[in-house]
C-alpha cells in the first residue's frame, strides 16, 4: 500500500472544491482576512523577522497570513495541486512566501537551513504513520532554542463515527485507517469520492516522540471547542466557536502545545 500517492491524490482532489468553499473564504482571503485563530496566534507571539517553517500548509492560507505577520515563511505539503495554488495565492498577495512540495519525512533531503519557529495545525498528524520521524523532522529543522507550535483535533474526537453516535476507532495508533469518503469537511455536497489512509495517535504519543527528541514541552492546553465547524455536527456556542452538541462542553475538541528545542543535546 502506498499510502503517499493515495493521500496526495486526495489532497489534490480537495484542492478546486476547497478554493470554491466557504469554509476557506478565499475572495476575503484574498482582501486580507487572516485565516489565523485566536488559539494559535496567542501562541507564535511576535513573527517579526522570524523564520516560520510551515508543516502539512494546504494551499498555504496560513502560510500567507503568517508571511503577513512580518514572517519569512516556508511552506510545504505533499499535494502538489495544493503547492502550485498556494504559490497562485501568495503571489496574489503579494508576498514573499516560499512552497516546496514534500512529503515530510522527506524534507531533510529538500530543504536546508534552521528555522526560529515549526508551525503545524489541525488536521495534520493524521496523515502520518510514525510520529517519531515526524518529530525528529521538527527537531532537525529547529535551531536550538526555537519553538514548535502545533495546534490538533484532540484524538478522543477522532474515536467516535462521523455522527458522534458510537466509539468506532482506538484511541491509540494500533494501525493504518482505510477508508473512502464522498464530499470533503469543506464541502460535504463536492461531488468527491476519494480513498484515504490515516493513523490516530494518542497524546502520549505525540508528548513521547518530541521529549525523545530533546524538544522540550513549555505549554500544553485543551479546549472543549473548535474554531472549525468541520465535522458533520457542530454547534456555534460563540462567535467563531463550534462544539460537537453531543459532547457539549465536557470533551476537549482541540489541543495545543508548544516545545522548545534545548540548547545542548543529550
Amino acid at each position: 500500500m502506498n499510502y503517499l500517492e493515495i493521500n496526495r491524490k486526495s489532497w489534490n482532489a480537495k484542492v478546486e472544491p476547497h478554493l470554491k468553499s466557504d469554509f476557506y473564504f478565499v475572495d476575503e482571503f484574498l482582501k486580507g482576512r487572516s485565516s489565523l485563530n485566536s488559539i494559535e496566534l496567542d501562541l507564535l507571539g511576535d513573527l517579526r523577522g522570524k523564520k516560520v517553517l510551515h508543516l502539512q500548509c494546504h494551499f498555504g492560507q496560513d502560510s500567507i497570513s503568517l508571511s503577513r505577520l512580518g514572517a519569512k515563511v516556508t511552506g510545504i505539503d505533499l499535494s502538489d495541486k495544493a503547492i502550485e495554488t498556494a504559490i497562485d495565492l501568495a503571489t496574489q498577495c503579494g508576498t514573499d512566501t516560499e512552497f516546496i512540495v514534500s512529503d515530510v519525512y522527506e524534507l531533510p533531503n529538500v530543504l536546508e537551513g534552521e528555522f526560529d519557529i515549526v508551525y503545524t495545525s489541525y488536521g495534520t498528524i493524521g496523515w502520518l504513520p510514525d510520529l517519531d520521524q515526524w518529530a525528529a523532522v521538527i527537531a532537525h529543522f529547529l535551531k536550538p532554542g526555537g519553538k514548535l507550535v502545533f495546534v490538533e483535533f484532540h484524538p478522543v474526537v477522532w474515536m467516535y463515527d462521523d455522527d458522534f453516535t458510537h466509539i468506532k476507532y482506538s484511541y491509540f495508533n494500533e494501525k493504518p485507517i482505510i477508508e473512502t469518503y464522498e464530499g470533503t469537511y469543506a464541502d460535504p455536497s463536492a461531488p468527491l469520492v476519494q480513498d484515504y489512509v490515516m493513523w490516530n495517535h494518542a497524546t502520549s504519543e505525540v508528548l513521547t516522540s518530541l521529549i525523545a527528541h530533546s524538544l522540550e514541552i513549555k505549554s500544553f492546553l485543551e479546549y472543549n471547542w473548535s474554531p472549525y465547524a468541520c465535522f458533520r455536527h457542530n454547534e456555534e456556542f460563540e462567535k467563531g466557536k463550534y462544539r460537537i452538541p453531543q459532547f457539549g462542553s465536557k470533551v476537549p475538541h482541540v489541543f495545543s502545545l508548544v516545545a522548545e528545542k534545548k540548547f545542548s543535546q543529550p
